[in-house]
């Protein structure tokens, strides 16, 4: 009997699942449900609609009993339980703004580079630290009620497992971990509140192949009683799932644009551009993350009165560089950089400009984006010279494949053809059933990609530098302050 485990992605915009088998990963069912839509600055969900998903995309899924499961999900978001254990608001999701003046507050008080030395990570918007501090600012009845705080991904485990329970790759994302210590800094929670006692607060955190427990209770009538994975961020997963080895660097593209690369060792970055992540392996995971990606594409094809494939369309029919017209897209604001209030700039604009060149500034104005994220990475002494790999929802624009290749100069691996974050939850899933290297799962697990995408003739060194340039005098002329 074929051994079967499950992959939960639970993003943004919905839950995905994938049933693969455990001993090749081949895929053998897929399922989606959608979550509400959310807006920032203010980017909230009750985590009980992720549940019903999670319970709609199992039944669709329609395979039984399974022999592990695991789940990813959205980073930094914040949930808040009182005694009883129930949700005490909606969740903060890692997109909600609302808490850039607590953000700032906190790196005021200690300096950047002590919250880059201590966690990985510089506070903004996006980090778990950021909307407790919101919480007790804003909210302090809320505030009062706090008995735990979970991230998404721990409270889906909750729900499964019946035990609260997360790893140090999402835990390296809430602003008060240690990649040093490899343990929680409750003494950074403190500095919100000197008089609660964090450490019963918090999840207790399990290595990469340990399991958090059983399916059980109405979840068992999800999957039986299966084996439930300590669960991952969905950046982690992504990693698993494109079996990232060190050097390789892979640019997602969806709700947010991510870059991230595998390292062996931990990273501080004072700046705050790179966060200084753990894994899903032991590892660690740097990483770039900016808010605004795929939505860009969708809002500029609505303006031009296109569909996804008409955006590509025009975008590949425009020269390089758009004939002068630049955007700088950050559409609701922006993580990297950090400008929580800035909005999108369109430079160069002339009467000769037709709805093409806004397609194609559109599409170099992501690129650049996530391509800065790669060269703050190179910055750090990191040396990302692998493989260089597109995935996310984005990835199937055939024009951000090409000027994503054509920007940076090197080939691009193209992966469209499966759901990468619910594929490495399930490698996850894989390990723990076996007892494995999830490192290794992932190694004999890896994705052939569905195209590499050469850069243009189009493009030489000299143009790209200075399509480069453009974008840069225009993003540095617009900065606060």
């Amino acid at each position: 009997m074929v051994a079967l485990v499950v992959g939960v992605d639970s993003s943004t915009q919905a839950t995905k699942l994938e049933a693969r088998d455990a001993s090749t990963g081949e895929l053998v069912a897929g399922a989606r449900a959608p979550h509400p839509p959310t807006t920032p600055p203010r980017s909230e969900q009750d985590p009980a609609a992720w549940w019903d998903a999670l319970v709609r995309s199992a039944a669709e899924l329609g395979v039984g009993p399974v022999d592990a499961v695991a789940v990813a999900g959205q980073q930094h978001g914040m949930v808040v339980l009182d005694a009883a254990g129930e949700v005490v608001r909606p969740a903060k999701l890692w997109n909600d703004t609302e808490s850039a003046p607590d953000a700032a507050a906190l790196v005021e008080r200690l300096g950047a580079g002590a919250w880059s030395e201590a966690t990985g990570l510089v506070p903004v918007a996006s980090y778990t630290v950021t909307k407790l501090a919101w919480l007790r600012r804003c909210e302090p009845a809320s505030w009062a009620r706090l008995a735990r705080v979970l991230l998404p991904h721990d409270w889906l485990n909750l729900r499964l497992a019946g035990e609260a329970v997360t790893d140090r790759g999402d835990a390296s994302g809430t602003g008060y971990w240690s990649p040093d210590a490899d343990a929680w800094r409750p003494d950074l929670l403190a500095l919100l509140d000197g008089d609660r006692d964090w450490t019963a607060a918090l999840p207790e955190i399990r290595g990469p192949a340990e399991p958090a427990g059983r399916v059980r209770g109405e979840a068992a009538d999800l999957f039986g009683p299966a084996l439930v994975g300590p669960g991952t961020g969905d950046n982690m997963a992504a990693a698993l799932g494109l079996g990232l080895a060190p050097g390789d660097v892979a640019v997602s593209v969806g709700t947010s644009g991510t870059v991230f690369t595998v390292s062996e060792v931990p990273v501080a970055d004072p700046d705050g551009i790179v966060a200084g992540f753990a894994d899903a392996t032991g590892r660690f995971l740097p990483l770039v993350c900016t808010l605004n990606a795929a939505r860009v594409l969708d809002t500029v094809a609505r303006l031009v009165g296109a569909d996804h494939d008409g955006l590509d369309g025009l975008a590949l029919a425009a020269p390089p560089g758009a004939r002068g017209l630049t955007l700088l897209p950050y559409l609701d604001g922006e993580r990297t950089p950090n400008r929580p209030d800035a909005t999108g700039t369109l430079a160069g604009l002339r009467t000769l400009h037709e709805p093409a060149d806004l397609a194609r500034a559109a599409v170099e104005g992501v690129a650049h984006g996530l391509l800065d994220g790669l060269d703050a990475m190179v910055a750090l002494g990191l040396a990302p010279a692998g493989r260089l790999v597109l995935t996310g929802g984005g990835a199937r624009s055939l024009a951000l494949q090409q000027v994503l290749a054509d920007l940076s100069g090197r080939p691009v691996e193209v992966h469209t053809g499966a759901e990468t974050v619910a594929r490495g939850a399930a490698v996850q899933a894989a390990a723990v059933l076996a007892g494995a290297d999830p490192a290794e799962v992932a190694a004999a697990w890896r994705p052939s990609p569905g195209a590499v995408v050469e850069p243009g003739a189009a493009v030489d060194g000299g143009t790209r530098a200075a399509l480069r340039g453009t974008y840069h005098a225009l993003r540095d002329a617009t900065a606060p302050g």
